[in-house]
């Protein structure tokens, strides 16, 4: 990948598709090719054949997705097993018949058995049962995953799939009916701090553990894995540590600045007991998570407060 290739960023305004246009903006790619929803609508066909015969782009970020936390993967799990498997099948099936020279495919850890041994290796993959927290987001991801493979067997396609692990920063998404954890903790603090709540109550016990890295890491990890890795076997994307949902909530609230009281309701689900990455592959291949949790956190909220709702 060169930096005149022309490069499609699909999902350029989400969290991890907008990463991807920074990075490749700072290494001086001068070929970026994106479209809005409104443009061209990835779980439509004929949409993103007419895109593709008509932009013929070189390499192709597939990080479009339908993404959300628990909450919004119990109450909308057809939506995010159609959206998906519509997305991951209309682009890699398009790009390969434009003859694009590479795909990279985002999949995620959560596609990983519930009970995998830790931390996960890429090889556990379709071992074991899933979350039931989000299984039907689960089987859609590890479809694009079998079929970006499966294109590379059959056809011969350049295809590549990234398992980045839990993921924040810059365009994070801060609804408390579709966020992910960490973002829903900056938000549920800050709520509680401008309201002067004198507690706020986390979903679960606090027990499990999640690895979290932040979206510039990952969107640097793509654009090197996609100029030095060429095998369709999947990559995991981390920092190789964890962190318990307990500290994670007190590390939020500290940068937040709240002081109230946090409670856990244990009625509601933990999800995955624990969920570690082994990348020693991919800090074999060279590359290695740059930014710290702690610095991470504080700058997220720096965005956060520049971008929330009403401002």
């Amino acid at each position: 990948m060169e930096k005149t290739s022309r490069i499609f960023v699909a999902g350029h305004r989400g969290m991890v598709g907008s990463a991807i246009v920074r990075r490749l903006q700072a290494e001086g790619c001068s070929a970026i090719v994106t479209r809005t929803r409104a443009e061209v609508d990835l779980t439509n066909q004929a949409s993103v054949d007419a895109f593709f015969d008509a932009e013929r782009p070189e390499y192709v970020f597939l990080a479009a997705a339908k993404v959300g936390g628990i909450w919004a993967n119990q109450t909308r799990p057809a939506e995010f097993m159609r959206d998906n498997l519509f997305i991951e099948a209309n682009v890699i099936d398009a790009a390969w018949r434009a003859g694009v020279r590479k795909l990279l495919y985002l999949g995620s850890s959560c596609v990983y058995p519930k009970f995998a041994a830790q931390p996960i290796r890429e090889e556990s993959l379709l071992t074991g049962a899933l979350e039931p927290t989000n299984e039907p987001y689960a089987v859609a991801k590890i479809a694009g995953i079998v079929m970006a493979q499966s294109y590379h067997r059959q056809y011969g396609m350049s295809a590549i799939s990234l398992m980045p692990t839990n993921l924040y920063g810059p365009e994070d998404n801060f609804d408390l009916e579709s966020s992910h954890v960490l973002p829903a903790l900056m938000r549920k603090f800050h709520d509680a701090r401008q309201n002067a709540a004198p507690f706020v109550t986390l979903w679960g016990t606090g027990a499990p553990r999640r690895e979290f890295l932040h979206v510039d890491d990952l969107a640097e990890a793509a654009v090197f894995l996609m100029r030095h890795y060429d095998d369709p076997a999947v990559v995991n994307v981390g920092v190789g540590e964890d962190i318990a949902i307990s500290e994670l909530a007190e590390l939020v609230r500290g940068v937040v600045g709240y002081e109230g009281e946090i409670r856990y309701d244990s009625t509601k689900p933990d999800g995955t007991p624990r969920k570690l990455l082994d990348v020693s592959k991919l800090t074999g291949l060279g590359w290695r998570a740059r930014r710290g949790l702690a610095e991470g956190i504080a700058e997220t909220y720096k965005w956060f407060l520049a971008h929330r709702p009403g401002q």
